[in-house]
Order: C-alpha cells, then sequence, then structure tokens
C-alpha cells in the first residue's frame, strides 16, 4: 500500500472482496494470530482451499494477509483445467493489486528489498 493508505480504505468490505475472487466465505480461521476468512471450496478448481483477511499489528497499519493452497499443476493440467489455471493467476494477481495498490511486479521487488534487508552482514 502507498503511505498513508490503509486496508480498510483499499477494500472496505473484506469478505465481500473475497467472495467476489474465490467464492463464499465459510467462516473464519486463526493463523499466526490473526482472524482469516476461509473459503473452503474456491469457485477455482485450482485452489484448494484460499485464506484471507487483515494482519492486525500494535502501533501500524493493518497488513494483508492471504494464504492460498493450491492443487499441483501437473494434476491441473491432467484435469485439462489449464485455463483454470491461468484465471487463478489473474484472481491473485487483481485481488493483491486491489488490496494493495500494486501490481506483481512491484511486489516482487518489494519482497526482494525486505530480503536484502534482513541478509546477515558478513
Amino acid at each position: 500500500m502507498r503511505r498513508g493508505e490503509t486496508l480498510d480504505e483499499r477494500v472496505p468490505d473484506m469478505q465481500g472482496s473475497i467472495e467476489e475472487y474465490f467464492g463464499p466465505v465459510d467462516g473464519t480461521e486463526e493463523m499466526n494470530g490473526h482472524e482469516l476468512y476461509v473459503v473452503e471450496e474456491p469457485e477455482n478448481p485450482v485452489f484448494k482451499r484460499v485464506l484471507v483477511g487483515a494482519a492486525k499489528y500494535d502501533g501500524k497499519k493493518d497488513r494483508l494477509a492471504v494464504h492460498f493452497e493450491e492443487r499441483d499443476a501437473e494434476e491441473v493440467i491432467a484435469a485439462g483445467e489449464a485455463e483454470a489455471a491461468a484465471e487463478a493467476v489473474d484472481l491473485k494477481n487483481d485481488f493483491l493489486l486491489e488490496a494493495t495498490g500494486r501490481d506483481a511486479k512491484s511486489r516482487r521487488d518489494s519482497m526482494k528489498r525486505d530480503v536484502e534487508d534482513d541478509a546477515p552482514d558478513f
């Protein structure tokens, strides 16, 4: 997210956005101390399960927490669902763009910087 933006401003209806992209929310589940929405049977057959929500930290902005459980690529291709695989990539990228305001390249560059910042000095 850009400086000054919050997750609530970008995605005021988190549950509605999740349902729009992935399918009906079946409830919530705690993961690493954060309450996340769960889609047990996503509409796209590539996904086995999707968990999404806001990770809240004291004194910091909420961060988007996502966990996509996916079927193996070989299994998807063998089932003849290559189109669903391409659609799954688009769904993830579109959702993350909406929630963070950053495209895949920008998110990738940011993760590289985070890893570089955490690298030990020798």
